[in-house]
């Protein structure tokens, strides 16, 4: 919803505010179809083919440190129905694999490995179950699933984040005030994804990327599997979330390939330089660990983005009026990036804003948030005006970068960044 009287007052929970300054977060896509070489399998894949036999879920925790992330979201439970830890609700879990004899639990060794790491952690779990015989009776496949998410939010530690997604479920009514009732009773410090009663939005496309202006109220409204009774139509804070693999595929594929550092870079600007959050899928291989390839991918993009942002000039910032600033550096400065920042306490108020520098308008835009990065040609100054429109608007922080690069690509529509389709095929 556009910024007015009627959003302003709808700020962020201490949950929520804690996730934005995050800003991003690694995603783990695991499970049977990896080892079947599909996206979507349909519950009848044996649990059997599950065995990863040198799953070090510290590495992919150090992956994930690579990527920036302040936390991870695994996929504990797909479409298939297939179970990443020892569940009492289904025998199709890797309880019924060969791997660590059927001892393991692939949830319990990435929340250790994080909790060692200091890494958040945060659970998906499939409302689609394809393989759960009780699905077509509403009633008993609530309390199954219930029963599902009440023993991850009580026997792996805090979460972060709590991610219910909506694919397969058209049509299908859960019982959405139970659900994230579990959440909030259980684990009252996550952010809940898209469905129910959430805390966090879907961005609207699988390839991570925003759009000005990236607003953080939004008219909620149920659809065909949100339940009216539990959401209404009010307007809340949602601020969305960006999800995107860094390959074609959500699962591992032999066949893929990783984007490429550019195109992560061009992802990056469009998320979290336009104050959106960034969740980037980095699937483990059958061996389950994280592909050597994409490792020295995600190196290469940490190491950019280190050499563009790790050595930020902080401006002083001096109000000269209602929604204009001043911003100050020590010396005369060369730049080419500038990030802003808005405080967020009492909700999102910039609307639209713009820099001058000696009167030239430098950079413009709508909506700051959280963060807000542009990029321009370099630009020797000492002091920038910076002018919102909005209401009641609190500049946070202004930062300034000398990344020796021009500009950054002009902002690509969804379409221009979208992986070439491929088949995914059973290998």
């Amino acid at each position: 919803m556009p910024i007015s009287e009627d959003t302003v007052g709808l700020h962020p929970s201490p949950a929520q505010l804690r996730w934005q300054q995050a800003g991003v977060a690694v995603f783990f896509h695991f499970g049977l179809n990896t080892f079947a070489g599909v996206e979507w399998s349909d519950g009848t894949l044996p649990a059997a083919s599950f065995d990863p036999t040198a799953l070090d879920a510290r590495q992919w925790v150090a992956a994930a440190r690579i990527a920036g992330a302040q936390h991870v979201v695994l996929t504990a439970k797909h479409h298939d129905g297939f179970c990443l830890w020892p569940t009492a609700t289904t025998e199709y879990s890797v309880a019924s694999s060969p791997w660590r004899g059927g001892d393991g639990d692939v949830v319990r060794e990435l929340a250790d490995a994080c909790a060692e790491a200091e890494m958040g952690f945060g659970v998906y779990l499939s409302p689609w179950d394809r393989n759960a015989t009780c699905y077509p009776d509403a009633a008993a496949y609530d309390d199954f699933y219930c029963a599902q998410l009440t023993e991850l939010c009580t026997g792996y530690g805090d979460l972060v984040e709590v991610w219910f997604d909506g694919a397969g479920s058209a049509g299908r009514e859960y019982d959405w005030a139970r659900i994230t009732g579990i959440v909030r009773e259980h684990q009252p410090g996550a952010v809940i994804f898209n469905m129910g009663d959430p805390d966090i939005r879907w961005v609207g496309n699988e390839d991570g990327l925003a759009s000005d202006p990236v607003l953080y109220v939004a008219d909620w409204t149920p659809n065909d599997v949100h339940t009216d009774a539990v959401l209404g139509f009010a307007p809340r804070y949602l601020p969305p979330e960006c999800d995107v693999s860094l390959r074609h595929g959500w699962f591992w594929h032999p066949f893929d390939e990783p984007k490429t550092v550019e195109h992560l870079l061009g992802i990056h600007y469009r998320s979290v330089g336009l104050g959106a959050n960034l969740l980037l899928n980095v699937p483990p291989n059958r061996d389950g660990l994280i592909d050597r390839t994409d490792l020295a991918v995600l190196e290469e993009y940490s190491t950019e983005l280190a050499r563009r942002f790790g050595a930020p000039l902080e401006a002083r910032i001096i109000r000269r009026d209602a929604g204009v600033w001043d911003a100050e550096f020590a010396d005369q400065v060369e730049i080419d990036h500038l990030e802003l920042a808005e405080a967020l306490d009492a909700g999102q108020r910039v609307a639209a804003h713009r820099v001058l520098a000696d009167s030239d308008v430098l950079c413009e835009g709508g909506t700051i948030g959280v963060r807000r990065m542009h990029s321009f040609t370099e630009r020797a100054v000492r002091r920038l005006r910076i002018e919102t429109d909005g209401i009641d608007p609190v500049l946070r922080s202004v930062r300034a970068f000398r990344t020796g690069v021009a500009a950054a690509p002009d902002m690509p529509t969804v379409a221009e960044y979208r992986a070439p389709e491929a088949d995914i095929i059973v290998m």
